[in-house]
């Protein structure tokens, strides 16, 4: 006798035959347009006490199905009557007890409204866990996004209190695992900013803390008595007394990143177990979001360690000379790669120092490493900076005897100021001929050539002394800055020729004036196309002032 979703297929009148009218598998109600109820079916009697015949559907139903009634009823169509419009007639809905019921009107054959009443309450609580569930999931998809959105610890704990005080309670405390005796908590209440603060406590105090710090199952918020809150965990500003407590872990990788407590103020004062759920759920994500920033941060901390021992170094004046230095990895991403300079001072301010300037094979991170290595060993051979030949040999050794299959070359310089002279040795390994501006603009190769380093067994190496007198400059550089290919068509090598023009240019300059325009040159020429590693070091006679008194003044001479 119904369709689909309980709405009738027939119009069953008040002459319907008894047997039928019982055995209609919902409550069914007929009332005329008075309101006057004419039939009931015993569902309808059973579910409606007062739905007899005869009596009000005002006194006999509930006031939505009364309203309802009234509303449909100028709309049936009455026999013999033109005049009425005969609209659909639309269902309605309300609570009948402790269940909630979906009237749904049919025009009878005499101008009666026959109500047919299904119950709706699972449906209905279905549909509202449906909605639930996807808010849910709503939020949980929020949360995730705003917590993977940082790397920062400080400001992933931040993002965890705050979601959690506007969402799952009053507010919300993360407390970090126990550091030196102290604990970092992070707190927040609902509208308000993230506190942060560092106590000498003991997690113990709250029933459940200590083993959520370690990892363990949470205890049930019914467990845990509001008042055993210490002052350390409430929140600044969260107002009245804390009925419900929840302490659940936050799950990391491997170890716990902390454990979230949620404060509940008021009505309803008891977190329910599927809020409690929910709650571990969202733990479980900024568990995992704060694990991951804390690992980041230490992974970050222990690179930049590493990194400073990588970086090429600062060049300054060293015992009378200039030194200054400049350095450009392949990849704009990379701080390191396989160019390298360093300058190691001799014992005294009359011993020579120890100038390097060096490429390995290859570049990026890979290349960067056999870079520290050769720094370091080099660093504990400077005592030996007068015997180049001896320094590349046991550099050699060292090279072929590591498990690299990359090989360098490197010039070594020794440099010593002696009166207003600086005086260079220099010992090329594989490495392009260093270069030297006097003051007249010209520039000239310095002849000194040798094998590559942990190449061969047994190198060659021929050194080749250099006088500069004031104002004058050698440099030192790799062949990332002759290989450079750019130009106008981005194809053509930046070359010999084009650098020493370049150079030439710079006759005269402090050695860090020359280093900033070779590389804004080489720069340029680039055109932020692809490149090698690129470095350069340039080693300065600086100019000298002696004071005389000229007509009773003090005037400044440069001398050459």
């Amino acid at each position: 006798m119904t369709s689909v979703e309980g709405t009738p297929a027939a119009r069953p009148g008040p002459g319907a035959t008894a047997g039928l009218w019982a055995l209609a598998p919902y409550p069914v109600l007929v009332a005329d347009p008075a309101g006057t109820v004419l039939r009931a079916n015993p569902a309808a009697r059973l579910l409606l006490s007062g739905a007899e015949p005869g009596a009000n559907m005002a006194d006999a139903v509930p006031a939505w199905l009364s309203r309802a009634h009234a509303e449909a009823a100028p709309h049936v169509r009455v026999p013999g009557d033109a005049d009425r419009p005969g609209a659909p007639l639309a269902p309605a809905a309300g609570p009948i007890g402790e269940r909630r019921f979906e009237a749904y009107p049919t025009p009878g054959e005499s101008g009666e409204v026959v109500w047919w009443m299904v119950d709706g309450t699972e449906r209905r609580r279905a549909e509202q866990a449906l909605a639930a569930e996807r808010e849910r999931t709503g939020f949980l998809v929020e949360a995730s996004n705003v917590l993977l959105a940082s790397l920062n610890p400080d400001r992933c704990m931040a993002a965890t209190v705050t979601l959690a005080a506007e969402h799952l309670a009053d507010a919300a405390v993360v407390v970090a695992p126990p550091s030196r005796g102290k604990l970092l908590t992070v707190s927040a209440v609902a509208g308000q900013d993230a506190v942060r603060r560092q106590v000498a406590a003991d997690p113990a105090v709250l029933p459940g803390l200590s083993e959520a710090l370690q990892g363990f199952p949470p205890l049930p918020s019914r467990w845990i008595d509001g008042a055993l809150l210490p002052d350390w965990l409430l929140p600044e500003g969260c107002a009245g007394p804390i009925g419900s407590i929840v302490v659940t872990p936050l799950p990391g990788h491997g170890v716990s990143a902390g454990a979230l407590v949620l404060l509940r103020a008021g009505r309803p004062a008891r977190f329910s177990e599927s809020e409690e759920d929910f709650a571990r759920l969202f733990a479980a994500r900024a568990g995992a979001a704060l694990s991951a920033a804390r690992l980041y941060s230490e992974q970050s901390a222990i690179t930049r360690t590493l990194m400073r021992e990588l970086l090429p170094p600062t060049l300054q004046r060293v015992n009378g000379v200039e030194f200054a230095g400049g350095y450009r990895a392949a990849e704009s991403h990379e701080r390191v790669g396989g160019d390298f300079y360093d300058v190691h001072p001799g014992p005294g301010t009359d011993d020579a120092s120890l100038v390097v300037l060096g490429d390995v094979c290859g570049k990026g991170l890979d290349a960067a490493v056999l870079t520290g290595k050769i720094r370091s060993t080099l660093q504990a051979l400077s005592p030996l900076g007068d015997d180049h030949r001896r320094i590349l040999e046991l550099l050699n050794g060292s090279l072929l005897n590591s498990h690299h299959t990359r090989f360098a070359t490197m010039v070594l310089g020794s440099v010593r100021r002696h009166d207003n002279e600086v005086r260079l040795r220099l010992t090329s390994a594989g490495h392009p001929a260093p270069l030297v501006v006097r003051l007249d603009g010209s520039v000239e190769e310095v002849p000194t050539r040798g094998t590559l380093i942990g190449a061969l067994p047994a190198i060659e190496a021929h050194s080749a002394q250099v006088v500069l007198q004031p104002g004058e400059t050698c440099l030192l550089h790799t062949d990332g800055f002759t290989e450079a290919r750019g130009g106008p068509l981005g194809s053509e090598m930046f070359g010999e020729e084009r650098l020493k023009r370049a150079l030439s240019e710079c006759a005269d300059l402090p050695a860090e004036a020359i280093v900033e325009r070779i590389q804004m040159l080489a720069f340029q020429w680039l055109h932020d196309g692809s490149h090698d590693d690129m470095a350069l070091v340039a080693i300065g006679a600086p100019r000298t002032t002696h004071l005389s008194a000229v007509d009773g003044h003090t005037r400044g001479r440069y001398t050459v």
